[in-house]
């Protein structure tokens, strides 16, 4: 069964850093568009960054030069570090897997909770 799972989050203070990992099962990371959501309590989610089968990666305007979506294809796995975080960055981080004709459906990990505050 094709799964993905993040792992990573935790509680940091303001300033610091957290590395969060996205690894699927099935290879389904493996150069295709990978995309990391957060979702606030009281809040939609939101698209926090992407990075396609080309490498090519695009950033929200609040996470802009703190935040990057660097992969490992060989491990079918993407990253989200996170540098300098903000109370306002609290939140369920989930990565995703777009459908495509090929894959059929989207896939969505649990989810996991990153928590900001001093």
């Amino acid at each position: 069964q094709v799964q993905l799972v993040e792992s990573g989050g935790g509680l940091v203070q303001p300033g610091g850093s957290l590395r969060l990992s996205c690894v699927a099962s099935g290879g389904i990371i493996s150069f295709r568009t990978v995309k990391w959501y957060r979702q606030a309590p009281g809040k939609e989610r939101e698209l926090v960054a992407r990075t396609n089968s080309l490498g090519q990666r695009n950033y929200a305007d609040s996470v802009k030069g703190r935040f990057t979506i660097p992969r490992d294809n060989a491990n079918n796995t993407v990253f989200l570090q996170m540098n300098k975080l903000r109370p306002e960055d609290t939140a369920v981080y989930y990565c995703n897997v777009p459908r495509t004709s090929v894959l059929g459906r989207e896939y969505w990990g649990q989810g996991t909770q990153v928590t900001v505050s001093s």
